[in-house]
């Protein structure tokens, strides 16, 4: 996929990450994004005698950190993460409105901290594309491992902020399984309906959902869409005082657990 002249691509990991590798037409240098696994990305840098620059880790977690000291052994890349000691490698740490500058690949990405899935969790924005780690997911959000429901609700509003055209290469294929609870939700919601179908077909062929695109996650994913009176009501039949927004997110993010 590419946005404008950045070439962005999945690599797959474990059983259902994505690795995100981000490259410039005519240029060897590259970054990548939450490395969980080092030897998928050791054989793409490889294959395409890429030379990795620079490391972008969202959270701590080890299925998004887990390759960073196997890639750091072979390519002498800066990592950029959250101010998070669980890190585990020296790293830049990135705060809340911090440009993340990449200047051997041309490109800066702006830094929103998004606690939720873990405390310290953040993304990166830039060139039309938002890198949410486990916070955001197509037609879906991340677990509350460390966060609460009105952290989550606050970071999810943080990033629907951003342009509807924003593509969001998310960090593990869950679209499917995240269609299925959300038609539970709101069974009669036509633009749901139409990206259930289109991921049903993609994965049918062995494709990723993936990058989901942020006008349509509004229009169909429920943790978006927490004070939409389809949502509110649909939380209501679990919480008959839930209200609009924080409420809403906490009804609907323990029923997805149960789901």
């Amino acid at each position: 996929m590419r946005d404008g002249d950045v070439q962005i691509e999945a690599i797959p990991a474990f059983a259902d990450n994505y690795i995100w590798l981000l490259t410039r037409p005519g240029s060897r240098d590259c970054a990548v994004v939450d490395p969980g696994d080092g030897g998928p990305v050791l054989d793409r840098l490889r294959a395409r005698d890429l030379d990795l620059r620079y490391i972008l880790l969202t959270h701590h977690h080890a299925d998004h950190i887990g390759g960073v000291s196997r890639l750091l052994q072979t390519y002498r890349a800066t990592v950029f993460g959250p101010d998070d000691p669980r890190i585990g490698v020296n790293h830049r740490i990135c705060r809340q409105d911090d440009l993340v500058d990449l200047p051997e690949l041309g490109l800066t990405f702006e830094v929103f901290e998004v606690p939720a899935h873990t405390r310290t969790h953040i993304a990166y924005y830039g060139h039309n594309a938002l890198f949410p780690g486990d916070t955001l997911f197509s037609i879906g959000c991340g677990r509350l491992f460390e966060g609460t429901p009105a952290d989550m609700q606050e970071s999810l509003d943080k990033l629907s902020r951003l342009p509807a055209t924003t593509r969001v290469y998310c960090a593990h294929e869950y679209t499917q399984s995240n269609c299925a609870f959300a038609l539970a939700v709101e069974p009669d919601n036509a633009a749901l309906k139409r990206r259930a179908a289109e991921v049903e077909g993609l994965r049918a062929a062995g494709k990723n959902t993936l990058p989901a695109k942020l006008g349509e996650e509004q229009a169909a994913n429920p943790f978006l869409r927490t004070r939409e009176r389809s949502v509110v009501e649909a939380a209501r039949k679990i919480d008959p005082q839930a209200a609009p927004g924080t409420a809403t997110m906490a009804v609907i993010r323990a029923w997805k657990d149960r789901f």
